[in-house]
């Protein structure tokens, strides 16, 4: 997602189609997470997740069709092999995001890293994109799973869909700091404070009056949801670092007026891992 986006106002034309485009989408999203059986909720994000993994191998440099096709089937081998596995084997890939996602940073302050050698360019973005969509996978699969699963991942979806809310808002208000401008200079410094601005209130909204969460439990709750929105920030980074090595503006055009579907889940690969992490820790 464009998390931190300034920019100038889009045509009314653009808006209207994102706006209508979500509208669509929105509902479908909320009645897979809420109405899906376990298995079936399972195999929704492994097609949303392995279309992005098509799109990750097309950024990263393949230009061959039978290597994407081959990228992507080694993602839907590790995802149907994490499946049989089961439990046990969750927490330790939903630890290997986590510690992917903590690196991450140091790639996005290396900014060229990866963007020369096609081959070794190739390898570094498909691992990195096996550890970025795997444990995203395996994280939603383990929050759905737990109590009040559902709701739970749809608060991480809203949380992450309120945090792009509000940066979109304060980047167009006050956007003028560039917050990484050589690798999307669109996003602004402003656009990152109001997604932590709007996450904090409807962390504290929602964690209070929907989960009950107890006031001594809220603060390192409230704490959680802003590292999560950071990291979503880190993610969405990442994809506009691959996206301008390979000097594309979208990753697709699945969606009009959104792009493909890793621009729609790019924040949400390191926010899951992230938070459920977090929420493992706090044993909320």
């Amino acid at each position: 997602m464009n998390t931190v986006d300034a920019g100038k106002p889009a045509p009314g034309s653009g808006l209207r189609e994102r706006a209508i485009t979500a509208m669509v989408l929105a509902p479908v999203g909320i009645a897979a997470v809420l109405m899906l059986p376990h298995a079936w909720f399972a195999a929704f994000m492994a097609i949303l997740f392995l279309i992005g993994a098509w799109e990750w191998a097309l950024l990263s440099g393949s230009q061959s069709a039978v290597t994407r096709i081959t990228i992507v089937f080694l993602h839907a081998i590790v995802l149907g092999s994490l499946w049989i596995a089961g439990e046990t084997a969750w927490p330790q890939v939903i630890w290997a995001g986590v510690g992917f996602w903590l690196l991450a940073p140091f790639w996005l302050h290396n900014y060229t890293f990866g963007a020369q050698d096609r081959r070794r360019s190739l390898l570094v973005k498909t691992c990195a994109g096996l550890l970025a969509i795997v444990p995203a996978w395996v994280a939603a699969l383990l929050l759905e799973y737990g109590e009040r699963g559902p709701q739970w991942v749809l608060f991480v979806l809203v949380l992450v869909w309120c945090a792009d809310t509000c940066a979109y808002f304060a980047g167009r208000r006050f956007g003028t700091t560039k917050l990484a401008p050589n690798i999307s200079p669109g996003k602004t410094r402003a656009g990152a404070y109001g997604a932590v601005a709007g996450c904090t209130v409807y962390a504290a909204t929602v964690g209070h009056f929907v989960f009950a969460i107890k006031l001594d439990a809220l603060l390192p709750f409230i704490g959680l949801c802003i590292v999560t929105v950071v990291f979503s920030i880190v993610g969405d980074l990442l994809e506009s670092l691959i996206k301008r090595h390979s000097h594309v503006k979208d990753s697709g055009s699945l969606f009009p007026g959104h792009g493909g579907m890793l621009d729609r889940f790019d924040s949400l690969f390191a926010a899951l891992p992230i938070f459920v992490a977090g929420h493992v820790l706090l044993g909320i």
